[in-house]
Protein backbone atom coordinates (compact mmCIF):
# COMPACT_ATOMS: atom_id res chain seq x y z
CA UNK A 1 0.00 0.00 0.00
CA UNK A 2 1.32 3.47 -0.97
CA UNK A 3 1.72 5.76 2.03
CA UNK A 4 0.19 9.20 1.41
CA UNK A 5 1.45 11.91 3.78
CA UNK A 6 -1.46 13.97 5.07
CA UNK A 7 -1.69 17.67 4.10
CA UNK A 8 1.73 17.58 2.46
CA UNK A 9 1.52 20.83 0.49
CA UNK A 10 -0.08 22.69 3.39
CA UNK A 11 2.65 21.46 5.74
CA UNK A 12 5.42 22.51 3.33
CA UNK A 13 3.75 25.88 2.86
CA UNK A 14 3.45 26.35 6.61
CA UNK A 15 7.12 25.55 7.09
CA UNK A 16 8.08 28.15 4.43
CA UNK A 17 11.27 26.20 3.70
CA UNK A 18 14.41 28.09 2.73
CA UNK A 19 17.08 26.12 0.81
CA UNK A 20 19.82 26.45 3.43
CA UNK A 21 17.67 26.03 6.54
CA UNK A 22 17.74 23.47 9.35
CA UNK A 23 14.49 21.55 9.82
CA UNK A 24 13.00 18.89 12.11
CA UNK A 25 10.55 16.17 11.11
CA UNK A 26 9.55 15.00 14.58
CA UNK A 27 7.35 12.14 13.30
CA UNK A 28 9.23 10.42 10.45
CA UNK A 29 6.73 7.56 9.93
CA UNK A 30 7.55 6.28 6.45
CA UNK A 31 9.29 9.45 5.39
CA UNK A 32 6.68 11.11 3.17
CA UNK A 33 7.08 14.57 4.68
CA UNK A 34 10.86 14.15 5.09
CA UNK A 35 11.32 13.18 1.44
CA UNK A 36 9.35 16.22 0.25
CA UNK A 37 11.28 18.52 2.59
CA UNK A 38 14.62 17.26 1.27
CA UNK A 39 13.47 17.87 -2.30
CA UNK A 40 13.04 21.56 -1.45
CA UNK A 41 16.26 22.00 0.49
CA UNK A 42 19.50 23.05 -1.15
CA UNK A 43 22.99 21.57 -0.67
CA UNK A 44 23.50 23.55 2.56
CA UNK A 45 20.15 22.57 4.08
CA UNK A 46 19.76 20.00 6.82
CA UNK A 47 16.93 17.79 8.03
CA UNK A 48 16.87 15.91 11.35
CA UNK A 49 14.06 13.38 11.70
CA UNK A 50 12.85 11.54 14.82
CA UNK A 51 10.69 8.48 15.33
CA UNK A 52 10.41 6.17 18.31
CA UNK A 53 9.06 3.28 16.25
CA UNK A 54 11.93 0.88 15.42
CA UNK A 55 10.04 -0.30 12.31
CA UNK A 56 10.01 3.25 10.95
CA UNK A 57 13.72 3.74 11.65
CA UNK A 58 14.56 0.42 9.95
CA UNK A 59 12.26 0.93 6.94
CA UNK A 60 13.46 0.82 3.36
CA UNK A 61 12.60 4.50 2.92
CA UNK A 62 14.69 5.41 5.97
CA UNK A 63 17.64 3.51 4.50
CA UNK A 64 17.25 5.28 1.17
CA UNK A 65 17.05 8.74 2.73
CA UNK A 66 20.10 8.04 4.90
CA UNK A 67 22.23 8.12 1.75
CA UNK A 68 21.54 11.86 1.62
CA UNK A 69 24.28 13.66 3.63
CA UNK A 70 21.81 16.39 4.58
CA UNK A 71 19.59 13.89 6.44
CA UNK A 72 19.85 12.42 9.94
CA UNK A 73 17.33 10.00 11.47
CA UNK A 74 17.29 9.41 15.25
CA UNK A 75 15.23 6.80 17.06
CA UNK A 76 13.71 8.96 19.78
CA UNK A 77 10.36 10.06 21.16
CA UNK A 78 9.59 13.63 20.14
CA UNK A 79 9.22 14.45 23.84
CA UNK A 80 13.06 14.34 23.78
CA UNK A 81 13.52 16.58 20.75
CA UNK A 82 15.33 19.24 22.79
CA UNK A 83 18.08 16.79 23.78
CA UNK A 84 18.41 15.57 20.17
CA UNK A 85 18.74 19.12 18.87
CA UNK A 86 21.22 20.15 21.57
CA UNK A 87 23.37 17.09 20.87
CA UNK A 88 23.43 18.05 17.19
CA UNK A 89 24.51 21.58 18.10
CA UNK A 90 21.43 23.10 16.45
CA UNK A 91 19.59 24.67 19.39
CA UNK A 92 18.10 28.03 18.41
CA UNK A 93 18.98 27.42 14.75
CA UNK A 94 15.95 25.40 13.61
CA UNK A 95 14.01 27.15 10.83
CA UNK A 96 11.01 24.86 11.08
CA UNK A 97 9.66 21.77 12.81
CA UNK A 98 6.81 19.46 11.86
CA UNK A 99 4.70 17.24 14.15
CA UNK A 100 2.32 14.85 12.35
CA UNK A 101 0.48 13.37 15.31
CA UNK A 102 -1.24 10.07 16.04
CA UNK A 103 -0.78 6.61 14.62
CA UNK A 104 0.75 6.21 11.16
CA UNK A 105 -0.80 4.35 8.23
CA UNK A 106 1.83 1.56 8.32
CA UNK A 107 1.18 1.04 12.03
CA UNK A 108 -2.58 0.79 11.39
CA UNK A 109 -2.13 -1.51 8.42
CA UNK A 110 0.18 -3.96 10.22
CA UNK A 111 -2.03 -6.32 12.22
CA UNK A 112 0.87 -7.49 14.38
CA UNK A 113 1.18 -3.99 15.92
CA UNK A 114 -2.30 -4.24 17.49
CA UNK A 115 -3.61 -0.78 16.57
CA UNK A 116 -6.46 -1.83 14.26
CA UNK A 117 -9.67 -3.31 15.61
CA UNK A 118 -10.73 -4.57 12.16
CA UNK A 119 -7.75 -6.93 11.96
CA UNK A 120 -6.82 -9.78 14.30
CA UNK A 121 -3.55 -9.16 16.08
CA UNK A 122 -1.89 -9.07 19.49
CA UNK A 123 -3.24 -6.34 21.74
CA UNK A 124 -0.06 -4.25 21.87
CA UNK A 125 -0.56 -0.66 20.58
CA UNK A 126 2.89 0.54 21.64
CA UNK A 127 4.61 2.79 19.10
CA UNK A 128 7.87 1.42 20.47
CA UNK A 129 7.13 -2.23 21.31
CA UNK A 130 10.24 -2.46 23.51
CA UNK A 131 9.14 0.20 26.00
CA UNK A 132 6.41 0.22 28.65
CA UNK A 133 3.28 -1.88 29.12
CA UNK A 134 1.38 -3.24 26.14
CA UNK A 135 -2.35 -2.58 25.91
CA UNK A 136 -3.02 -6.18 27.00
CA UNK A 137 -0.78 -5.81 30.06
CA UNK A 138 -2.43 -2.56 31.08
CA UNK A 139 -5.94 -3.94 30.59
CA UNK A 140 -5.04 -6.92 32.80
CA UNK A 141 -3.99 -4.78 35.76
CA UNK A 142 -5.99 -1.52 35.69
CA UNK A 143 -8.97 -1.33 38.02
CA UNK A 144 -12.46 -0.51 36.76
CA UNK A 145 -12.29 3.14 37.77
CA UNK A 146 -8.98 3.72 35.96
CA UNK A 147 -10.26 1.93 32.86
CA UNK A 148 -13.40 4.07 32.75
CA UNK A 149 -11.45 7.27 33.37
CA UNK A 150 -8.97 6.61 30.53
CA UNK A 151 -11.65 5.55 28.04
CA UNK A 152 -13.77 8.60 28.86
CA UNK A 153 -10.94 11.14 29.00
CA UNK A 154 -8.93 10.07 25.95
CA UNK A 155 -11.70 8.51 23.88
CA UNK A 156 -14.50 10.91 24.85
CA UNK A 157 -16.61 7.75 25.06
CA UNK A 158 -20.03 8.23 26.66
CA UNK A 159 -20.29 4.51 27.51
CA UNK A 160 -16.89 4.34 29.22
CA UNK A 161 -18.26 2.89 32.46
CA UNK A 162 -20.14 0.13 30.65
CA UNK A 163 -17.04 -0.78 28.67
CA UNK A 164 -14.80 -0.75 31.75
CA UNK A 165 -17.24 -3.00 33.59
CA UNK A 166 -17.32 -5.41 30.65
CA UNK A 167 -13.52 -5.56 30.53
CA UNK A 168 -13.26 -6.37 34.23
CA UNK A 169 -15.88 -9.10 33.94
CA UNK A 170 -14.33 -10.63 30.83
CA UNK A 171 -10.80 -10.82 32.21
CA UNK A 172 -12.00 -12.93 35.14
CA UNK A 173 -12.76 -15.67 32.63
CA UNK A 174 -9.72 -15.14 30.37
CA UNK A 175 -7.20 -12.34 29.68
CA UNK A 176 -7.82 -10.04 26.72
CA UNK A 177 -4.95 -10.76 24.33
CA UNK A 178 -6.13 -9.84 20.82
CA UNK A 179 -7.58 -6.84 19.05
CA UNK A 180 -10.64 -8.77 17.93
CA UNK A 181 -11.41 -9.91 21.48
CA UNK A 182 -11.44 -6.32 22.69
CA UNK A 183 -13.33 -4.97 19.68
CA UNK A 184 -16.09 -7.58 20.05
CA UNK A 185 -16.33 -6.96 23.79
CA UNK A 186 -16.78 -3.21 23.23
CA UNK A 187 -19.31 -3.83 20.48
CA UNK A 188 -21.41 -5.90 22.89
CA UNK A 189 -21.09 -3.35 25.70
CA UNK A 190 -22.12 -0.27 23.67
CA UNK A 191 -25.92 -0.02 23.36
CA UNK A 192 -25.99 2.47 20.47
CA UNK A 193 -23.79 2.72 17.39
CA UNK A 194 -22.61 5.97 15.83
CA UNK A 195 -23.27 6.19 12.11
CA UNK A 196 -20.22 5.27 10.00
CA UNK A 197 -18.10 4.58 13.10
CA UNK A 198 -17.22 1.22 14.66
CA UNK A 199 -18.22 1.06 18.36
CA UNK A 200 -14.62 0.26 19.35
CA UNK A 201 -13.08 3.33 17.65
CA UNK A 202 -13.05 5.59 20.69
CA UNK A 203 -11.91 2.87 23.10
CA UNK A 204 -8.97 1.84 20.91
CA UNK A 205 -7.99 5.51 20.53
CA UNK A 206 -8.12 6.04 24.29
CA UNK A 207 -6.05 2.98 25.16
CA UNK A 208 -3.46 3.82 22.48
CA UNK A 209 -3.10 7.39 23.75
CA UNK A 210 -2.75 6.18 27.33
CA UNK A 211 -0.27 3.37 26.62
CA UNK A 212 1.98 5.71 24.61
CA UNK A 213 1.51 8.77 26.85
CA UNK A 214 0.84 10.71 23.67
CA UNK A 215 -0.66 13.88 25.09
CA UNK A 216 2.11 14.29 27.68
CA UNK A 217 4.68 13.84 24.89
CA UNK A 218 2.92 16.48 22.78
CA UNK A 219 2.93 19.01 25.61
CA UNK A 220 6.65 18.38 26.20
CA UNK A 221 7.49 18.75 22.50
CA UNK A 222 5.55 22.01 22.17
CA UNK A 223 7.30 23.49 25.21
CA UNK A 224 10.70 22.57 23.76
CA UNK A 225 9.86 24.15 20.40
CA UNK A 226 10.37 27.57 22.01
CA UNK A 227 13.96 26.57 22.83
CA UNK A 228 14.97 25.00 19.52
CA UNK A 229 13.34 27.32 16.96
CA UNK A 230 15.29 30.25 15.55
CA UNK A 231 13.64 33.69 15.32
CA UNK A 232 11.25 33.44 12.39
CA UNK A 233 11.22 29.63 12.66
CA UNK A 234 7.93 27.87 11.98
CA UNK A 235 6.06 25.33 14.10
CA UNK A 236 3.65 23.16 12.07
CA UNK A 237 1.41 20.59 13.79
CA UNK A 238 -1.07 18.21 12.16
CA UNK A 239 -3.61 16.84 14.67
CA UNK A 240 -6.30 14.23 14.07
CA UNK A 241 -8.65 14.55 17.01
CA UNK A 242 -9.94 17.21 19.32
CA UNK A 243 -7.76 16.34 22.33
CA UNK A 244 -4.53 16.85 20.37
CA UNK A 245 -5.77 19.92 18.54
CA UNK A 246 -7.00 21.53 21.75
CA UNK A 247 -3.53 21.20 23.30
CA UNK A 248 -1.89 22.72 20.22
CA UNK A 249 -4.43 25.54 19.94
CA UNK A 250 -4.09 26.47 23.62
CA UNK A 251 -0.30 26.36 23.47
CA UNK A 252 -0.17 28.70 20.49
CA UNK A 253 -2.80 30.99 21.96
CA UNK A 254 -1.04 31.14 25.34
CA UNK A 255 2.25 32.14 23.74
CA UNK A 256 0.91 34.50 21.07
CA UNK A 257 -1.93 36.44 22.69
CA UNK A 258 -1.67 38.54 25.84
CA UNK A 259 -4.14 37.84 28.61
CA UNK A 260 -6.96 40.41 28.82
CA UNK A 261 -6.08 43.30 31.11
CA UNK A 262 -8.36 44.45 33.93
CA UNK A 263 -10.50 47.47 33.08
CA UNK A 264 -8.92 49.71 35.69
CA UNK A 265 -5.15 49.80 36.06
CA UNK A 266 -3.26 51.90 38.60
CA UNK A 267 -0.31 52.33 36.21
CA UNK A 268 0.34 51.87 32.51
CA UNK A 269 1.09 48.28 31.56
CA UNK A 270 3.08 47.41 28.44
CA UNK A 271 2.14 44.44 26.26
CA UNK A 272 4.24 41.38 27.10
CA UNK A 273 6.85 40.19 24.60
CA UNK A 274 5.24 36.89 23.60
CA UNK A 275 7.34 34.26 21.81
CA UNK A 276 4.96 33.12 19.05
CA UNK A 277 2.88 34.58 16.24
CA UNK A 278 -0.27 32.59 15.42
CA UNK A 279 -0.49 32.01 11.65
CA UNK A 280 -3.80 30.17 11.75
CA UNK A 281 -5.13 26.74 10.86
CA UNK A 282 -5.95 24.80 7.73
CA UNK A 283 -8.03 21.71 6.90
CA UNK A 284 -7.71 19.26 4.01
CA UNK A 285 -9.76 20.03 0.92
CA UNK A 286 -12.34 17.69 -0.60
CA UNK A 287 -9.89 16.41 -3.22
CA UNK A 288 -7.37 15.26 -0.60
CA UNK A 289 -10.06 13.62 1.53
CA UNK A 290 -11.32 11.73 -1.54
CA UNK A 291 -7.77 10.56 -2.33
CA UNK A 292 -6.83 9.80 1.29
CA UNK A 293 -9.84 9.28 3.63
CA UNK A 294 -7.55 9.26 6.70
CA UNK A 295 -7.05 12.99 6.13
CA UNK A 296 -10.70 13.85 6.81
CA UNK A 297 -10.24 14.74 10.49
CA UNK A 298 -6.87 16.50 10.15
CA UNK A 299 -6.30 20.04 11.41
CA UNK A 300 -3.01 21.79 10.62
CA UNK A 301 -1.87 24.73 12.74
CA UNK A 302 1.07 27.04 12.12
CA UNK A 303 2.93 29.41 14.45
CA UNK A 304 6.09 31.47 13.99
CA UNK A 305 8.83 32.13 16.56
CA UNK A 306 9.24 35.88 17.12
Amino acid sequence: MVHLPVMLEAALGGLALVPGGVYLDCTFGRGGHSRAMLERLGPEGRLVALDKDPDAVASAEAERLRRDPRFTLVQADFRDLGAVVREAGLCGRVAGMLLDLGVSSPQLDTAARGFAFLQEGPLDMRMNPTVGLSAAEWLAQADERELADVIHRYGEERYARRIARAIVRARVEAPLRTTRQLAELVERAVPRRERHKHPATRTFQAIRIHVNRELEALEAALAQSLEVLAPGGRLVVIAFHSLEDRIVKRFIRRHSRPAPLPRKLPVAVSEPDLPLRDLGKRRPDALEIARNPRARSAVLRVAERR
